[in-house]
């Protein structure tokens, strides 16, 4: 018996299991990832020196959890194949918005333990953010089974399901907003001078710090601001244009049309 079954060799299915096995949870003979590509399936063996398979049944039915990290369009059949190996222990993982914990529970077997996740890409770098939801089987021990090996490449929070459009759009698509805020700094500071490479190191290094100081300090985001914003300095005239440019309602429609298009995955 494998302890887990990655469903899927994508972008977030190849994290999941990277964090996993880099975090030192898991051993890599302990982990199956399935995916329908042959050729995928021997990358990721090599990369990861781990089982791979492109026989979903098998891997399902030999494993005590299993995660589903396919596109929300294959979910269907990949359930249908895999529904009747489930065994009553085995705890389901989902990571793909739109799925709900009610339309999972048609898939499967009465009874069936599923929870939802919803990780995102800073996994790989044991920096990830994962939101969590179970159903009335899951018990308080199996979720926090669950929730320490998400929590071994990142930070876990426990939410209510109605959260988790939310979650997707603050959390799951936010490495997409982050890079754009990256890239447009390192072009302002190409335009002013500084070669590319130094210009990315100095705008990466700057998001991460903030983000550090403020997860470790307890700080509020205002505070930050607040304290690099001196009176009539080079700070506050930065976020002067940003605001007069609609910056900050920039991102809250972008994270609220993210929203939206989850709720109608």
């Amino acid at each position: 018996m494998k302890e887990l079954c990655v469903i899927g060799s994508g972008n977030m299915g190849k994290a999941i299991v990277k964090g996993i096995l880099k975090a030192g949870l898991l051993e890599t003979s302990q982990v199956i990832v399935t995916d329908i590509n042959e050729e995928k399936v021997k990358r990721i063996e090599k990369e990861l020196s781990i089982s791979g398979s492109c026989d979903n049944q098998k891997a399902a039915a030999e494993s005590h959890i299993v995660i589903l990290a396919v596109k929300p369009q294959f979910y269907k059949g990949i359930i249908k194949s895999i529904q009747n190996v489930i065994k009553p222990e085995t705890i389901i993982v989902s990571i793909a918005p739109g799925e709900t914990l009610e339309k999972l529970e048609r898939g499967f077997k009465e009874g069936a333990k599923i929870i939802r996740a919803m990780p995102n890409t800073p996994a790989m770098v044991l920096e990830g953010m994962t939101a969590l939801c179970g159903n009335s089987n899951v018990t308080k021990i199996e979720m926090e089974h669950i929730k320490k090996l998400f929590n071994g490449f990142g930070r876990v929070e426990e939410v209510p399901e109605y959260m988790m459009n939310s979650v997707v759009g603050i959390s799951g698509s936010s490495p997409a907003y982050v890079c754009l805020l990256i890239e447009a700094m390192a072009d302002a500071a190409v335009k002013e001078g500084m070669n590319r490479q130094q210009a990315y190191t100095f705008s990466e290094q700057a998001v991460m710090g903030s983000a550090k100081l403020l997860l470790e300090t307890g700080m509020s985001p205002s505070e930050l601001k607040d304290m690099v914003c001196s009176p009539g300095g080079t700070s506050i005239e930065a976020v002067s244009v940003l605001e007069e440019k609609g910056f900050r309602g920039s991102v809250i429609k972008a994270v609220e049309a993210c929203v939206k298009k989850s709720m109608e995955l």
